[in-house]
């Protein structure tokens, strides 16, 4: 499948139309709205309805899209690495229309109050038997990053999210943060409630002992009498962006060679459509497209970016479409197929914002989300204080959200320096609004959430920093091992993302100060890897948040985000 540059300006126009479609219902009731704004003209014989990194959000929550996604080496200036106006050009969209707010942080505030939350199960229901309806046969892709989360998530271990997922109608997954629950609860799932429902894929992960596949690698489907296979890419690097004793025995990995021969064998089998549902993160996809031939489109996620557009990756076979899908229930890809002698010879792609007050919400989701709710509705909806500021997280360097874990981990637990994760999940609070357990959970929510405080050396200090930013600005994306950078309160340093491995973070300070490389500093954090974190007595990192919350007399004052020094980067479309 080649796209002509006509052909690419043809899908840049249709963005384009559809955030001036957008832009006249936005205001509109919900029927009337749902009509005109989610009204996408079916194409072809085959479709997929794309999800992804929902974040166990079952309710309508705001989310805030990063000011700072910075492209390193080839990948500056191009997508996902656009933010604001760079990528509302880019893209065709118009400023201040609800597309511009679904894809970008612009004027966020106010635009949230306008147009409302987003996502939500119940409206995502309705909005996939609509696109269902129009479009038989089409199946629904989740590409992971679905059980975790939310509180209700890890109360239950999950099942509220399977439940959801089935009642959806979801037809294959992949996974990531699902493999936190652990080996023994992962298969249970697929084992009993997935099992005659939804396929549970990935080529990536094997036994540690022979090699054998964990999990299937791929699945053919029918799509209107079209053999369609889904071919499962779980997230590579988890038994290191997680920790290695939840998936004991199992190995991950890329594994370009594996997917070579999946896609081969798929379409020795019959297959005519021949998809990726990843979780690897757009940059590895792109880098995977152009290596692996044979691939029609990869459904990714993993770094949450909305991107409206499909990228054409030609490759030794032809051309390989790559998108992503956003995250938290915000979006949904629609992507439109037309087959024709046994190849795809056409194609439509959308990535739809879920306004929720512009969709009807479907009755026996929302019965099943008030159901799987009520055990915990009073301890969910504890208020703990307000905020003055947005809390907002993701960013390649730090959010306001991850401000405030940082001053309440220092200030609990008597620390001069903290360190909270780059994780790019957890919901947007507006200034104004109440910070409930549940808010709060929506952004610590794991299953190995301990708190730490550890004697760390100044050079110990600029180690980790340095690690954790070669993950994120290494210019080979198959050593980006996931996550944005670790969060810092406390310690003031510049960061030159450009730079070597070693050489991009200086200028370290505590209080005005130099770190000096040999003095020890007290440095408190949370979700540590190891193993032993788990019987060492650390409290649970929601109730060193909560002490802090309450002892500020019911009001949370805007917090001043401490991020980095950047140098280098002027210019680079993905920095606001």
């Amino acid at each position: 499948m080649n796209l002509s540059k006509r052909e690419f300006l043809q899908v840049l126009g249709a963005a384009s139309a559809a955030g001036m479609a957008l832009g006249t219902h936005a205001d509109a009731d919900a029927a009337t709205a749902q009509q005109g704004l989610y009204d996408v003209k079916p194409f072809g014989n085959v479709s997929f309805l794309h999800m992804t990194d929902c974040h166990a959000q079952l309710l309508p929550i705001h989310f805030r899209e990063p000011s700072v996604n910075l492209g390193i080496g080839a990948m500056q200036g191009q997508p996902p690495h656009l933010v604001g106006e760079h990528l509302l050009r880019r893209m065709g969209v118009r400023p201040g229309t609800p597309l511009a707010h679904g894809y970008t942080f612009l004027d966020f505030e106010r635009a949230a109050r306008r147009y409302g939350k987003v996502g939500g199960f119940a409206q995502l229901r309705t909005l996939v038997r609509q696109l269902r309806s129009q479009r038989p046969g089409a199946l629904l892709l989740d590409g992971g990053d679905t059980w975790q989360g939310s509180a209700t998530s890890l109360w239950t271990g999950a099942q509220d999210m399977v439940d959801a997922c089935k009642l959806l109608g979801v037809d294959v997954m992949t996974g990531h943060w699902e493999f936190t629950y652990g080996m023994e609860r992962v298969k249970e799932i697929i084992d009993k409630d997935f099992e005659g429902r939804i396929d549970f894929v990935a080529q990536n992960v094997k036994t540690n002992d022979f090699g054998d596949p964990v999990f299937k690698p791929y699945v053919i489907r029918p799509i209107n009498g079209v053999p369609c296979a889904v071919i499962g890419q779980a997230f590579p690097y988890t038994p290191i962006a997680n920790p290695r004793y939840m998936v004991a025995d199992w190995s991950f990995g890329i594994q370009d060679e594996n997917m070579q021969a999946m896609v081969d064998e798929a379409r020795g089998k019959g297959a005519q459509v021949v998809v990726v549902l990843s979780h690897n993160g757009m940059d590895v996809d792109l880098k995977m497209a152009s290596r692996v031939r044979g691939i029609d489109a990869i459904f990714g996620g993993h770094t949450h970016d909305g991107v409206p557009l499909a990228i054409p990756v030609k490759n030794a076979g032809g051309t390989t479409l790559v998108t992503n899908a956003g995250s938290n229930g915000k979006f949904l890809g629609v992507m439109d197929f037309d087959v024709q002698g046994g190849k795809v010879s056409d194609f439509r792609y959308r990535l739809l914002p879920v306004f929720s007050n512009q969709i009807q919400a479907d009755p026996e989701m929302a019965a099943l989300i008030t159901k799987i709710r009520a055990p915990h509705e009073a301890r969910l909806a504890e208020k703990l204080a307000v905020t003055d500021g947005l809390l907002y997280r993701r960013g390649n360097f730090n959010g306001s959200w991850d401000q405030l874990i940082c001053d309440a981990l220092m200030d609990v637990q008597g620390a001069e320096i903290a360190f909270s994760p780059g994780f790019r999940w957890g919901t947007t609070l507006l200034p104004g609004q109440a910070i409930t357990r549940e808010l709060l959970m929506d952004q610590l929510a794991t299953t190995y959430s301990y708190a730490t405080v550890t004697q760390m050396t100044g050079e110990m200090l600029k180690t980790v920093l340095e690690d954790v930013c070669d993950n994120l600005f290494n210019p080979d994306p198959y050593y980006q091992q996931g996550g944005d950078m670790v969060r810092v309160g406390g310690l003031s340093y510049s960061c030159t993302p450009h730079e070597r491995m070693g050489h991009r973070i200086g200028d370290m300070r505590l209080n005005g100060k130099p770190v000096e490389a040999g003095k020890t500093y007290k440095v408190a954090g949370w979700a540590p890897v190891a193993e032993e974190a788990r019987s060492a007595g650390n409290p649970q990192v929601w109730d060193v948040v909560e002490t802090w919350l309450k002892r500020q007399g019911g009001q949370v004052k805007a917090r001043r985000v401490n991020t980095p020094r950047l140098i280098g980067v002027q210019g680079n479309p993905g920095l606001a």
